[in-house]
C-alpha cells in the first residue's frame, strides 16, 4: 500500500526545527567573532576575521549536512522502498565562495571618497561594520543551511528509488517560499537546485516510489490564494499573492523579501 507524505508532516517540521537550532548556534558563535576586527587596525584585522568565518561555516556546514543525511536516511527506511542506499553529505562551500560571499557582505565597510561614496559608505564607522556582521550572519546563515539542503536534494538525484522532492515552509515564511511550497512534488530527479534567500529556513523533503504526495492543509491554502488573487496577472503575481497573504493568511508574513 502506498504511504503519504506530506510538506507539513511531523518529520519535515523536526528537520526544519533542528537546522533553525544549528543557525542559532552558528549566529551566536559569529558574533563572538566580532572582536577579531579592530576598527582602528580594519585592513590588518579583517584577514583574521575572513579565517575564522571560513572555519565556523565549515563546522556548522558539515553539521547541517549530516542532519540533512539523517533525515534523508530516516525518509526512505520510514518508506519502505527497497535496496540500500545511504546519502552522501555535501561538502561545506568552496573557499572561493565563502570568501566571496563574506567580502560582499563587508565591502560598506571601507573608507570611500564621499563624492563616490553610497549613502551606506557614508556612515560612521561603527554603523557600517553593524550593518556589515548582520549581512555575514545572513550569508552564512544561507552557505551553512544549502549544504544541508543540497544534501537532501544531492541524495535524490543520486537514489534510484527516489523520484522527486518538495520544498517545506514554515507557517513564517515569506511569499516566495510559501508560493514554491504549495506547488508540491513538482521538483523532480534531476532538479538541479534549491532556491533559497538569506534566512530562508525552507527545507527539502523526499518523495520516493510508491509515495502519494498531498499537500499539506496551509501549503494548499497558500495555492488556493494564488489561484484566487495572482493567476493571469502577469509580472505582478507575486506581489499579489504577498497581499492576499497579508489580508487571508492567519500566519504571520515577514515584512520584505
Amino acid at each position: 500500500m502506498a504511504t503519504t507524505v506530506s510538506d507539513g508532516g511531523r518529520d519535515a517540521s523536526r528537520y526544519r526545527s533542528a537546522q533553525i537550532g544549528l543557525t542559532r548556534l552558528l549566529v551566536r558563535d559569529i558574533r563572538g567573532l566580532r572582536r577579531l576586527i579592530i576598527p582602528s587596525r580594519l585592513r590588518q584585522s579583517m584577514p583574521d576575521w575572513l579565517a575564522a568565518m571560513q572555519a565556523v561555516i565549515d563546522q556548522y556546514s558539515f553539521a547541517s549536512a549530516a542532519l540533512g543525511a539523517e533525515f534523508y536516511d530516516a525518509q526512505r527506511d520510514a518508506a519502505g522502498v527497497p535496496g540500500v542506499f545511504t546519502a552522501s553529505v555535501t561538502d561545506p562551500p568552496p573557499e572561493g565562495k565563502t570568501e566571496a560571499s563574506l567580502r560582499w557582505a563587508t565591502k560598506d565597510v571601507w573608507e570611500r571618497e564621499p563624492d563616490v561614496a553610497t549613502e551606506a559608505q557614508s556612515q560612521p564607522l561603527a554603523v557600517r561594520l553593524e550593518q556589515a556582521a548582520k549581512k555575514a550572519e545572513a550569508v552564512a546563515q544561507k552557505l551553512v543551511a544549502d549544504t544541508g539542503r543540497s544534501t537532501v536534494t544531492g541524495a535524490v538525484r543520486e537514489d534510484a528509488q527516489a523520484t522527486a522532492w518538495a520544498r517545506t515552509a514554515a507557517l513564517g515564511a515569506c511569499a516566495f517560499c510559501k508560493l514554491i511550497a504549495s506547488r508540491g512534488a513538482v521538483f523532480k530527479q534531476d532538479t538541479a537546485r534549491f532556491e533559497a534567500h538569506d534566512g530562508c529556513h525552507c527545507g527539502a523533503i523526499p518523495i520516493f516510489r510508491g509515495q502519494r504526495f498531498e499537500l499539506s492543509p496551509q501549503a494548499a491554502e497558500w495555492a488556493r490564494l494564488y489561484q484566487e488573487y495572482a493567476v493571469g496577472h502577469s509580472g505582478s503575481q507575486l506581489a499579489r499573492f504577498r497581499r492576499a497573504l497579508a489580508e487571508h493568511d492567519p500566519n504571520p508574513l515577514p515584512g520584505a523579501f
